[in-house]
């Protein structure tokens, strides 16, 4: 069974730069997005290749979007987590499979405790929406495993977890997406016994792979990113896989987003 999680950063402008060639070559069995950005009434023709697709495409236009594509009819659909202030954004959809519950996630980006109060508004607003989002993480964990499935929530968390997942990270402190009480939260969400970053599972030592690579300078020739895209697994299920990473593409110009997908192959058969 093979996992991908992708943010395409506008889905339209993903098809223009070859989302459909990757696909066909890819051949995710499950594959979840993020920054869909697109009203379902305006989603190019075939625009999931054929998958069977549940998508909560939020109600603020041109932004977030997420879905989870399947070749198999979901058992089950869940939009959203139970919030008030984040669910009519498009930031997390859920599917039950025989065997198996998949979550699409787009973590806010965030901004920081320091300088003005429009960035410690969006730092203090993705906080409130971590805790919120913990805590729903144990219930999903939790019901998947009464009901006898195995539960994987992959996606875009816009946060590095450890020194390994950023390059150059003694610079980065003070920056989005490692700050200090971002990446104590990811690790209290990560856990053995809990949920495991399977990437991170499979390559213990390496630095990155990354997943992420500003548009602007050389950080792609460079390979000067961000390891945001994340696949979180059960034990169980995490014990299954036998390969992954990052899809990296060949060259700047063929880039399809900034983001490239994460790829994982498991052992495991969820229909």
């Amino acid at each position: 069974m093979r996992l991908a999680t992708f943010n395409v950063n506008g889905i339209r402008a993903a098809i223009r730069r070859g989302l459909a060639t990757w696909l066909t070559t890819s051949r995710p069995d499950i594959l979840a997005l993020q920054e869909v950005r697109c009203p379902v009434d305006a989603l190019p023709e075939d625009a999931f290749g054929g998958y069977r697709a549940a998508y909560h495409p939020g109600d603020l236009p041109g932004r977030n979007g997420v879905a989870v594509l399947t070749r198999t009819e979901p058992e089950a659909i869940r939009l959203g987590t139970g919030s008030r202030e984040f669910d009519h954004e498009g930031r997390y959809v859920e599917v039950d499979l025989p065997g198996l519950t998949v979550g699409s996630l787009y973590l806010p980006k965030g901004g920081t405790p320091y300088g003005d109060e429009a960035l410690v508004a969006k730092y203090e607003r993705k906080l409130r929406f971590c805790r919120h989002f913990a805590r729903y993480l144990t219930t999903a964990r939790r019901r998947a495993a009464r009901e006898g499935r195995e539960f994987c929530v992959m996606g875009d968390w816009n946060i590095a977890p450890t020194a390994q997942d950023v390059a150059n990270a003694r610079t980065k402190h003070r920056s989005e997406g490692f700050l200090p009480a971002e990446r104590e939260w990811i690790d209290a969400v990560i856990g053995p016994r809990r949920l495991v970053d399977v990437v991170r599972h499979l390559r213990p030592d390496e630095q990155g792979p990354y997943s992420w690579w500003s548009w602007r300078g050389r950080s792609w020739d460079s390979d000067a990113g961000w390891r945001i895209d994340l696949q979180l697994a059960t034990p169980r299920l995490a014990a299954a896989a036998r390969c992954g990473g990052t899809d990296r593409s060949p060259s700047y110009d063929r880039r399809i987003s900034d983001h490239a997908p994460v790829v994982v192959d498991y052992e495991w058969e969820s229909t």
